[in-house]
């Protein structure tokens, strides 16, 4: 493994390593980030060029070091959501008996946490726990870059690539006495990311061999998750099998999880079984989602419209729903598309109706958090246009008049950079003390000053034409 990984090297003395970072750490705060001070840092090695790139995020973002992590916390119920349908709870027995077990004896805590950087459970020395809490270190709290900068679970994340973080290495001034081994974890079949495991504790996490620990423990878990996928689909097939006629009494489905389709931010979407996930391209993802807008059902010219935006494509349609009729069979998937009208027999969800869902109850938090980017963004069919603009207005209007300073915030970086308004309304509901407002007033500066050109350049053009 790259030594730029690993927070300290084999016989590397770990005081001597920290006053090195805490005397960058704060020089980089003071303002000390020209190219050449950066370089001379690099140079000397005093902080791996891995995590001043990431303190570097931090102060673009304008994330505070000394903010809580726990002014982003999910309440229970959303917590308990996201529990229950996260493919990690299945394998906790695995890191109950790789980790957990050795935390209580050794001293140390294990965390678990979401691909968007949430904990979802955190377990191991009791001590050590009741002092994490003091620095948000909770199940429920958001530890991803957006969040809290540099920390060994959100910057496994942004890197996707195991990584230790040392004491001041962490952007959050709290949390430089405690060190932390993140790995993020990967779907067996798909390759995406869906979470990431850390554990945490003082000086001895930071120590060479800590590192290749937590990747053979990920590992394990992918493997258990791969294991657990192949039998859930043996199990079906023969359930399959043995099903009776279509006009005979039929049994329960074997699974109890519904299946649920992931649109948000994807140019392909993923369907998640609970078994195992499979991608549905183009077509196929938009007939499904013209189906979920009208649970009950379209005709074939309906349908059509929904997906083509014309009428006239009902062959075309026909062909594709035997086509995405195969692709479920051949993987598995027990969803039914029944026929006049067109519509979905069995339970489907989706990632974008679940988001509009939590903003009508209030959770914004978990909303945004859950969203992931328009839906299908290069389709043009008229369904998902629909639910894009949908989702796309619900979800501004609920930021401009509901969200929390800090969650509005969140969103205007990351999916209202160039409105105009959003920024307005931020700057507005800040505290006058806060250290984001300097970014958002430059933000809303450099905004102005771009339309200011653009209606300077329409008036001159306007003048040649007419001269």
């Amino acid at each position: 493994m790259s030594r730029e990984w690993r927070a300290l090297q084999r016989g590397e003395s770990a005081v001597t390593r920290r006053r090195e970072i805490e005397r960058a750490y704060e020089r980089f705060l003071e303002g000390g980030t020209e190219a050449a001070v950066l370089t001379e840092q690099l140079r000397r090695g005093a902080v791996r060029e891995i995590v001043l790139n990431s303190w570097q995020r931090a102060r673009t973002r304008a994330v505070d070091p000394d903010r809580e992590p726990r002014a982003h916390a999910l309440d229970v119920e959303e917590l308990r959501e996201l529990r229950r349908i996260h493919p990690l709870a299945a394998v906790l027995p695995v890191l109950e008996r790789l980790l957990v077990s050795e935390a209580h004896d050794s001293g140390f805590i294990v965390a678990v946490g979401d691909a968007q950087g949430r904990l979802l459970w955190v377990d191991g020395d009791h001590r050590l726990r009741a002092q994490a809490e003091d620095i948000g270190f909770t199940a429920g709290t958001d530890w991803s870059e957006h969040a809290v900068g540099t920390s060994a679970p959100g910057s496994a994340l942004v890197l996707q690539h195991s990584i230790q973080v040392f004491g001041a290495e962490h952007w959050g001034r709290a949390v430089h006495q405690w060190s932390c081994a993140a790995t993020p974890v990967h779907d067996p079949e798909t390759g995406a990311i869906i979470g990431v495991i850390d554990i945490t504790g003082g000086d001895t996490i930071a120590q060479p061999h800590v590192l290749p620990l937590v990747e053979a423990t990920r590992a394990a878990v992918e493997a258990e998750l791969q294991v657990d996928a192949m039998r859930r689909r043996v199990e079906h097939d023969r359930h399959t099998r043995q099903r009776p006629a279509p006009h005979a009494s039929a049994a329960p489905p074997l699974a109890s999880v519904t299946p649920r389709l992931h649109v948000l931010g994807r140019e392909h979407a993923v369907l998640d079984t609970g078994n195992g996930t499979t991608v549905i391209g183009g077509r196929h993802a938009e007939i499904l989602v013209a189906l979920l807008g009208t649970p009950r059902g379209l005709s074939a010219q309906q349908l059509a419209e929904a997906v083509y935006g014309a009428a006239g494509s009902e062959e075309t349609l026909r062909a594709e729903l035997v086509r995405l009729r195969k692709h479920l069979e051949r993987h598995a998937v027990a969803i039914t598309i029944a026929s006049r009208p067109y519509r979905l027999a069995t339970s489907l969800r989706l990632d974008a109706s679940d988001a509009l869902a939590a903003l009508s109850r209030g959770a914004h938090r978990l909303a945004l958090s859950s969203y992931g980017g328009p839906v299908l963004p290069g389709s043009e069919a008229t369904a998902v246009l629909v639910l894009r603009d949908d989702l796309h207005a619900t979800l501004r209007e609920a930021m401009l008049q509901s969200a929390a300073p800090d969650l509005l915030f969140e969103y205007a970086q990351n999916w209202a950079e160039d409105d105009e308004h959003v920024w307005e309304t931020l700057l507005h509901v800040l505290p006058p003390l806060s250290p984001k407002r300097a970014r958002v007033a430059a933000r809303l500066e450099h905004l102005r000053a771009a339309a200011a050109h653009t209606d300077a350049g329409c008036g001159d053009a306007a003048h040649t034409h007419a001269t």
